[in-house]
């Protein structure tokens, strides 16, 4: 009978010191997972784009001769694997800084930067990943520029921002179907600054665009773009602490360019970059929609190295990283590829 008691009380004690460790340990939101290391060299500058469950990476640079790159490579987000695609065709220059998107199922690669040339580049290039076959389209609209923004709603891709020895704010909308000769068409309306390097993700068929630099200063405006509204682009609160209010008191870590931006069951995160004085972010935030809100608080930093022009790939279910490098004159590229899990918590 002693041993029993004995033994019970020993379990009670156990329990109840391990619910005062519970109550003690402090935890942070969101798991870095690593997934299958990308197959292909390690890079940065990498356009990409996302079709139902695959993501796709295509160019960028890499060594300290930053050689440009013209492939392409598949990333199977069930099964985490990589699959090298058909390249580029012969007539496409190798490029880094280009804008990648989706429309339906087929993926775009629009612009980016000829070093051989030392230019910018205004062609865009059709990818069906059924055949594997690659098409020339009109070149765009606003012509040659890098590090442009690109998303995919409906039946149509969009483009616009970037840099061609001037930092742009214009906006193209892209229809696949048209005929050749007029499948660009001007957007006006966007009252945002001028940028390269910024972010984008698209809700609900609603696009969210925001950070990136301009002038070697950090862009912390805030917009939204509906095409099925006759005014579609919407100023929304800054991401930087502009107000006199106390939601934005912490929203100065939001501000970044050269970042990823995902969605995940309806809210938009934003993770990696570095700010315009070449600072590297670690961190990510989260952006509710329906309060207009982003919330940075108590979240895991990156457990990868940091970094700068990585490519992301979003399900709308799963947020993906990939690639990627440090942004220095001696930069180290990455070959690693990552998964946010936000629902999962780490002890800090």
């Amino acid at each position: 009978m002693n041993k029993k008691m004995n033994r019970l009380l020993w379990m009670l004690v156990a329990l109840l010191s391990l619910a005062a460790c519970t109550e003690d340990t402090e935890y942070t939101a969101g798991v870095w997972y690593r997934r299958s290391d990308f197959d292909g060299v390690a890079r940065m500058d990498v356009a990409g784009f996302t079709i139902g469950n695959k993501g796709y990476l295509c160019g960028g640079y890499r060594g300290s001769k930053k050689e440009r790159l013209k492939d392409l490579w598949e990333y199977h987000i069930d099964n985490d694997w990589w699959t090298q695609c058909e390249d580029m065709p012969d007539e496409a220059i190798a490029r880094n800084a280009a804008t990648g998107f989706a429309v339906g199922t087929k993926g775009y690669i629009v612009g980016g930067y000829d070093k051989d040339a030392n230019d910018y580049l205004d062609d865009c290039w059709e990818y069906d990943p059924a055949t594997g076959n690659w098409k020339q389209m009109d070149p765009f609209g606003g012509g040659a520029r890098m590090y442009a923004l690109g998303f995919g709603i409906g039946n149509y891709g969009y483009v616009g921002t970037g840099y061609n020895d001037n930092y742009l704010k214009d906006f193209y909308q892209f229809d696949p179907s048209a005929a050749s000769g007029s499948q660009w068409t001007i957007i006006n309306g966007f009252g945002g600054q001028k940028r390269q390097g910024g972010m984008v993700f698209v809700i609900d068929d609603i696009a969210y665009i925001c950070g990136g630099e301009n002038n070697n200063a950090d862009v912390y405006d805030f917009w939204c773009f509906d095409p099925s509204q006759s005014t579609p682009w919407k100023q929304l609160r800054d991401i930087k602490d502009s107000s006199d209010d106390d939601y934005d008191d912490d929203y100065t870590s939001i501000v970044r360019c050269y970042g990823c931006a995902f969605v995940i069951d309806g809210k938009g995160y934003i993770a990696l970059g570095q700010t315009s004085s070449s600072s590297l972010r670690s961190n990510y935030w989260i952006y509710d929609p329906a309060t207009d809100l982003w919330d940075g608080e108590d979240l895991t930093d990156f457990e990868g190295s940091s970094r700068v022009k990585a490519v992301c790939f979003s399900t709308g279910k799963r947020g993906i990283v990939a690639t990627g490098g440090t942004g220095t004159s001696s930069s180290s590229f990455y070959d690693d590829t990552w998964e946010l899990k936000p629902y999962e918590y780490e002890e800090k």
